[in-house]
């Protein structure tokens, strides 16, 4: 009985030790972005706070010459470490910079800081992030982000990595053969449009091995996403079907028209007998692979969607609909929440009316200019918001994974106090990133994601200073400042009705033509400050550049600025390029497109210093994940062609989806920018020469021609 009884409590005790000394995943998350460093220096505590347990909280102190971190949850502790790695010792990890070694003398705080917050819900990204930035992403590179997203409270990130696989498994289940599923799921990078029923089929086929391989790499990022307390949100199903469902298995569809060229997937009407099946199928095949989810993110009638009926003049009942795709996914998970994106028209209030409250969560997806909320100065304003409806203030920011430095700093943190302080205000529970394009502009994300943290309005200005001591790691040279100054009141406070979506385009990239004033069909590129306030920021930078040899952010800021600085140049000597072809000045003409060309090589040489402005950077990733040349082709034609022509020569010229996602990057500039832009003042000047005019220059064939051809050994290379 006595060794009986020793043995279990030796056993006892060896099960509590194992358990002490195993890493909690906050600690695992810092010793990943410390690179091994944070063990033992870094102490993480999770204390319930019994007086506030609607709120989320951290503290960080020390204790016994170590770091103290103490929060709510995972989430709030990894919250206050970036808090702490920003504010206390100096390290902005950042895109561009996602992990990095502590000081061996670790810095402590002062005195305590605390902070707090009830806004619940921290969204992030857009369904066409997926596409624009993230399409080729291996583990690796997934890792990183959610840890990124974990430190800065984010906790309902937008998930859908694999969902083609829900798809796959569900018509072969209906009995589609494989080549009529990949007639239906589009290619790697056009993944986000077909999500969101605008195409089918583009960018395909897919070979079984992409399948396999997003399966897994899913199930990977939800493993860890709720590890770490972060919800993922998964596509729900609102009634997105083939558009060969109705000949192939008797389904009534409406047809919901084009999408800028291409035809959308179906609409399988909510009052059709095979609604709630098909929608049952869906949710049963996506719980298969990765689990029920709290939050499901719907949105028919996307971008002008058609919400006619089939085969008759009332169209679509939408409270119908609206209770109909409730129900289907209550059915899925009773304790779920719709989230849906308040973009142009949507959501319809015919829709959401009669929905209960708090079983919908709306995106005001562009907050920094065009709110819904109900701020009477926008353009799309909604005088009661989203009525009884709970909503989150979301800044856009970039469209395309465009390149420029772009952000509404002021707009961005007054819009949201008062937000808060509006009677619409009571509904709004938390902010949210919304972008189309990441891995820009981090000063913007630093400051959204800080604002539920902050209790009070506070200035965007000095709140500059202390990011930019956190950034640099250091107090900022009079230089830095005065560079970033420049930057605060031009680019990174662009007016609200600017005509643009985003940054200025640089028409660098632009195809060529004269009097040009933008690069996309719905860009812009005039500029609304003076040219030189760009210039002036560059100069600065680069002279004191030396002060910063080998301080990361410094670097990739120095050569961002650097090149905005460039860019604005071309498109003002762009313009006077025009000038001097209109008034038929053939020497202007021939010195000043010289300095154009010339300009966007030395623009090519700049970036080529900077892996991130790099389109090999782009292609290697997409080719890594070919198993074969003939798959690794496919993607790098995918990748290529989602940043030049994007779509068809339809979806491309009458479409206007050519050079929506264009890259100021190198290679792409000097590969087919510069050799477009050649083409064009060549022929130009033969004709201000006298010479006869040319044949009419192909730009979309270029582009075609650049998509379509194997880069793999200039890659290598």
């Amino acid at each position: 009985m006595y060794t009986r009884l020793l043995f279990i409590l030796l056993l006892g005790a060896t099960w509590m030790c194992s358990c002490q000394t195993e890493q909690s995943p906050v600690n695992t998350l810092a010793d990943r972005v410390t690179e091994g460093t944070s063990k033992d220096r870094i102490l993480f505590r999770m204390i319930a706070d019994e007086n506030n347990p609607l709120k989320d909280y951290f503290e960080i102190s020390s204790e016994d010459g170590k770091v103290l971190i103490t929060g709510n949850s995972d989430l709030s502790l990894a919250t206050g470490l970036n808090w702490y790695l920003k504010y206390v010792a100096g390290i902005h990890l950042s895109w561009n910079n996602l992990s990095q070694k502590l000081p061996e003398i670790l810095p402590l705080p002062q005195e305590k800081i605390r902070k707090e917050t009830s806004m619940q819900n921290r969204y992030y990204l857009n369904y066409c992030t997926y596409s624009y930035s993230m399409a080729f992403w291996d583990w690796e590179r997934w890792e990183k982000e959610i840890d990124w997203m974990a430190m800065h409270g984010i906790n309902m990130p937008l998930s859908i990595t694999g969902m083609e696989v829900v798809w796959y498994n569900l018509l072969k289940r209906l009995g589609y053969t494989t080549e009529e599923v990949n007639e239906f799921i589009s290619g790697p990078a056009f993944m986000a449009w077909w999500q969101m029923n605008n195409l089918e089929g583009w960018g395909g086929p897919n070979p079984d091995s992409w399948y396999q391989q997003q399966e897994a790499l899913q199930k990977k990022i939800v493993a860890r996403m709720r590890e770490l307390g972060i919800e993922p949100v998964f596509p729900g199903y609102a009634g997105m079907v083939p558009r060969n469902i109705g000949e192939k298995l008797g389904y009534q569809i409406a047809d919901p028209g084009k999408w800028c060229g291409f035809p959308r997937p179906a609409f399988l009407s909510t009052e059709d007998e095979h609604f709630d099946s098909f929608a049952a199928m869906y949710y049963e095949e996506l719980e298969k692979l990765y689990g029920k989810a709290n939050y499901y993110s719907m949105d028919p009638f996307h971008e002008g969607g058609s919400v006619a009926g089939v085969g008759n003049t009332e169209g679509v009942d939408l409270a119908k609909t609206g209770a109909s795709i409730m129900a289907a996914m209550k059915k899925a998970n009773p304790e779920a929440v719709w989230i849906i994106q308040a973009w142009q028209a949507n959501p319809r209030e015919e829709m959401i009316a009669s929905l209960n409250q708090g079983d919908l969560l709306v995106l005001d997806l562009y907050s920094e200019k065009r709110p819904q909320w109900g701020d009477p100065d926008s353009m799309w304003y909604r005088e009661k918001g989203f009525g009884k409806h709970d909503w989150l203030y979301c800044m856009l920011l970039n469209f395309g994974g465009n390149v420029g430095l772009h952000g509404r700093m002021n707009q961005l943190v007054n819009g949201y106090y008062d937000a808060c302080a509006h009677t619409n205000g009571k509904m709004l529970h938390g902010v949210g990133a919304t972008p189309e394009g990441i891995e820009n502009n981090p000063v913007m994300f630093e400051l959204l994601y800080e604002l539920p943290w902050r209790e009070e309005r506070f200035s965007s200005d000095e709140w500059l200073q202390t990011y930019l001591k956190a950034r640099y790691g250091r107090e900022v040279s009079p230089e830095i400042m005065e560079a970033w100054r420049a930057l605060e009141y031009t680019v990174y406070n662009a007016p609200k009705d600017y005509q643009g979506e985003g940054t200025i385009e640089s028409l660098l990239c632009a195809r060529p033509g004269f009097h040009l004033d933008r690069t996309s069909t719905w860009g812009y590129s005039k500029l609304f400050y003076a040219p030189d306030s760009t210039a002036k920021a560059a100069r600065l930078f680069t002279s004191v550049a030396d002060q910063y040899k080998g301080n990361n952010n410094f670097e990739y800021d120095l050569v961002d600025i650097v090149r905005q600085s460039n860019a604005d140049k071309g498109n003002v000597l762009l313009e006077e390029i025009s000038q001097s072809y209109d008034r038929k000045d053939k020497e202007d003409f021939r010195k000043q497109t010289q300095q154009f060309l010339d300009l966007i090589l030395a623009q090519d040489r700049l970036l080529s210093t900077r892996k991130e402005f790099s389109v090999s950077s782009w292609l290697n990733a997409a080719r890594s994940l070919g198993t074969t040349e003939e798959e690794k082709r496919l993607y790098e034609w995918n990748a290529s062609a989602l940043i030049t022509v994007w779509g068809d020569s339809i979806a491309a010229n009458q479409g206007g989806l050519h050079d929506y996602s264009h890259r100021e990057w190198s290679g792409l500039l000097k590969d087919l920018y510069y050799q477009c832009w050649k083409a064009f003042f060549e022929q130009k000047q033969a004709e201000l020469d006298g010479k006869p005019a040319g044949q009419e220059i192909n730009f979309y064939g270029m582009e075609k021609a650049w998509a379509e051809k194997s880069k793999a050994q200039t890659l290598k290379n």
